[in-house]
């Protein structure tokens, strides 16, 4: 009885397989691409569909089918051997569209595919039914239809049909829906970006944290839902800011521990996250939680850009103290009422290397720009660290965003060697040693000459880590530079008020122990101001910025510190 009711169904499947032609989704039809396409034009229609169709944003009927249409098209003409395979026969996987079978292939059984993206159908294994009315019972057969739902090939509800042996409602993920099992609700589960270079812990440390550009970073798992749909998004940003931001993807299935350090664990959904320098001079990882669209995004991640260089007013600049200073400054004159991109960008690249400074101009006729000898907007002004002016670039043309940094770097790289030159020839003139610009570390031999009797105060920046050492050696070389705490000391120069330093805490723990009996041991970087002659000292513990840092030395020079006497003469070993 089970025999005679299995035959009609599986006569009626064959009829049709045979007799109506499946329908089949032509993914370069379904993006609305050319053939010739590249891949950036493949993405960009990618993403304008995803937006219109996201079942997120879109509650029409049929947009949740045309998005899994969207999603399967895109995964086949994004990757390169899937796109040729269905160039050349019709199939991503390279089969011409119709595999009759033998006892040989499939586990023996006998597999029908309409070819075309999706190959969403279904499966009956040896042994799934029992008594089906074939040969001895033990074949089964496997049906594959293009395109994301098999309703749409038939013209009628399979669903209906099946919907008992494969127990699953319309949209499931036997077939039809989002693309079959495997695949998220949004397209893509378990896939690994394919244009996001992947980021561990080494490539952090070495590439991202504290190196003074902004990156964009996606974290996930295998499981996470919408793939695709971020790395579009991802890649239309980063190819808008390209040369300003960096993007990368951290799998946190493999990172898992350093998934848990950052704090950037995803759940069902990826995370993004910008490494920003907005609030600090120090990285901070911030995450984005507003809408998953380009334009929201880059406005994001362009807020979060690099701010070291100092908005300053023309009419109210002091040429003769401001352009005098251990760092070579620079200055940018445009029309721009805030910061410009490509401006934040080099500060945040050279930020250890220049003193940034920008400026809001709208005439040549200036009498503060023709001051400065600037025939043509935008310009940059350079000032060694002598006080020496020079004119950079005058008339500056942007084409692109990556070539203009491109080239301005290559402009600052020049005036860096420019202001060594300058300061080597001034060295040798003066017969002193040339000043450098670097933070000297304190030893045993130096010690007396820059924080001994000789000296009032003795600024000295101690750390435990390197991170903690570069954050500490930028803030005293910008401070250094300040009116505030007039030149800085060097064991070959005069002698001034006050001196910095930097001091290896990990290694001259001794040091600090003689000013306190806890040594500090809890904290890895610290601003001490140590006064040798009075044998006093005071510091500065949290918020190590280089605002911070100013106030407290201004308070120490001006007497508004508490200072408390130490234990021992320190020294060092």
């Amino acid at each position: 009885m089970k025999a005679s009711l299995a035959m009609p169904i599986i006569v009626s499947v064959s009829i049709f397989l045979f007799a109506v032609e499946s329908k089949t989704l032509d993914p370069y039809k379904v993006l609305g691409v050319d053939r010739s396409a590249s891949q950036r034009e493949i993405q960009k229609a990618f993403h304008k569909l995803s937006l219109q169709y996201h079942p997120d944003k879109n509650k029409n009927k049929g947009a949740q089918e045309k998005f899994a249409e969207i999603n399967n098209a895109y995964d086949i003409l994004s990757d390169e051997e899937k796109r040729k395979n269905y160039d050349l026969y019709g199939d991503e996987k390279g089969s011409s569209g119709f595999d009759p079978g033998n006892s040989g292939q499939h586990g023996g059984y006998t597999y029908f595919t309409s070819g075309g993206p999706g190959q969403s159908g279904f499966t009956f294994r040896p042994g799934d039914w029992q008594n089906m009315g074939g040969q001895g019972g033990s074949k089964s057969f496997s049906f594959s239809f293009g395109g994301p739902s098999s309703q749409s090939s038939f013209g009628f509800g399979l669903d209906d049909i099946f919907s008992n042996f494969f127990g699953g409602d319309r949209g499931g993920n036997h077939f039809g829906g989002f693309g079959g099992s495997g695949r998220s609700q949004y397209g893509g589960a378990g896939s690994t970006p394919k244009s996001i270079p992947p980021v561990n812990s080494l490539v952090y440390q070495k590439e991202i944290s504290d190196k003074g550009i902004t990156w964009l970073l996606l974290s996930y798992k295998s499981t996470s839902r919408g793939m695709q749909y971020y790395e579009s998004v991802i890649g239309e940003v980063a190819a808008s800011l390209k040369g300003a931001l960096k993007v990368g993807s951290v799998n946190c299935d493999t990172e898992t521990s350093f998934c848990k350090e950052l704090g950037i664990h995803p759940h069902r959904t990826p995370r993004l996250l910008v490494y920003s320098y907005k609030s600090s001079e120090s990285g901070t990882l911030v995450e984005y939680n507003n809408d998953l669209d380009a334009k929201n995004l880059k406005s994001f991640c362009q807020d979060h850009l690099p701010k070291f260089s100092k908005r300053v007013n023309l009419d109210h600049f002091d040429f003769a103290s401001e352009t005098v200073g251990v760092l070579p400054k620079v200055m940018l004159l445009s029309t721009k009422r805030d910061t410009p991109v490509i401006w934040r960008v080099l500060s945040g690249l050279y930020h250890k290397s220049f003193v940034f400074c920008d400026a809001e101009v709208h005439d040549v006729s200036d009498p503060m720009v023709r001051r400065l000898g600037v025939d043509a907007l935008p310009a940059i002004v350079g000032w060694l660290s002598n006080g020496e002016k020079h004119n950079l670039k005058t008339g500056i043309s942007v084409k692109d965003l990556e070539s203009a940094i491109q080239d301005l770097s290559a402009l600052l790289d020049k005036f860096e060697k420019m202001n060594e030159k300058a300061a080597t020839a001034k060295s040798k003139k003066d017969g002193t040693k040339p000043d450098d610009g670097k933070i000297p570390l304190l030893t045993p031999y130096n010690f007396g000459d820059i924080c001994g009797q000789e000296t009032p105060v003795c600024i000295i920046g101690a750390f435990r880590s390197s991170k903690a050492r570069d954050n500490l050696e930028h803030i005293l070389r910008m401070v250094s530079q300040k009116s505030l705490s007039r030149r800085r000391n060097v064991a070959f120069g005069s002698r001034d008020s006050v001196s910095y330093a930097l001091l290896d805490a990990a290694k001259q723990q001794s040091f600090l122990t003689a000013l306190d009996k806890s040594g500090f041991k809890s904290v890895d970087q610290l601003l001490v101001a140590y006064k040798s002659r009075k044998g006093k000292f005071a510091t500065l513990q949290s918020g190590l910025t280089t605002e911070e840092a100013e106030k407290f030395i201004s308070s120490v020079l001006n007497g508004d510190v508490q200072f408390t006497k130490i234990r021992q003469k320190p020294t060092l070993k």
